[in-house]
């Protein structure tokens, strides 16, 4: 009986990649459910929840993301400061202004599971106002190893896959008929010569008495 045996990703065969999304013009509730499959790692065949095998992911021009509607004063983040009669109120449009990276970060968040490996997965998202981030050096790296990925599984441009032609068939020569062997007769055992049998002495005395 064949049993299927089933795959478990452990954290030493975790390959994390580097990915640079532009905000501009994006909106936020889509851009946000795309950083959050990445983070978490829902777009690799090997996904595993309770793993951390998702990438890193940079967001660049936060400032120039937008949303629909009236939601620029609809909506209101709130905060308190812990003394009474201290909740805060501001609006979306200006915590765009003031700090555009809270507003992704906070709808990144929303998106993730509620639990201990949610505040690790956020933490490998950065995400910046401007065009510039300082992680250059990793996303090129990143780059490499996927194209090395893909050069190993491509074919090489120009030129049909080469097919493997089938071994052929070798006819082995048949070994001659051999004649069964016959069986050695058995050396006839030499007879010995039979002894005369002795005569009785009962025999031997009667005959003297006769005589």
């Amino acid at each position: 009986m064949n049993r299927s045996k089933t795959y478990t990703l452990s954290a030493k065969n975790i390959d994390k990649a580097w990915h640079v999304l532009d905000a501009t013009g994006q909106t936020l509730g889509r851009l946000s459910t795309q950083v959050a499959g990445l983070l978490m790692g829902k777009h690799k065949p090997t996904y595993s929840p309770h793993l951390d095998m998702g990438d890193f992911v940079i967001i660049v021009n936060a400032d120039k993301v937008r949303v629909t509607g009236k939601k620029l004063d609809d909506k209101i983040y709130y905060r308190h400061t812990g003394y009474i009669g201290g909740l805060k109120e501001t609006t979306l449009s200006d915590m765009l202004a003031r700090n555009p990276r809270r507003v992704i970060e906070l709808s990144v968040r929303g998106m993730l599971p509620r639990n201990r490996l949610s505040r690790q997965l956020l933490g490998h998202l950065k995400v910046y106002a401007g065009s510039v981030h300082p992680h250059e050096a990793q996303v090129n790296e990143s780059r490499k190893k996927e194209d090395r990925r893909k050069r190993g599984l491509a074919a090489p441009a120009g030129r049909p896959p080469a097919q493997r032609s089938k071994p052929k068939a070798t006819t082995v020569p048949e070994a001659p008929a051999m004649a069964p062997r016959r069986k050695k007769a058995a050396p006839a055992k030499a007879s010995a010569p039979r002894r005369k049998k002795a005569a009785p002495a009962k025999a031997a005395a009667s005959k003297e008495s006769k005589a």
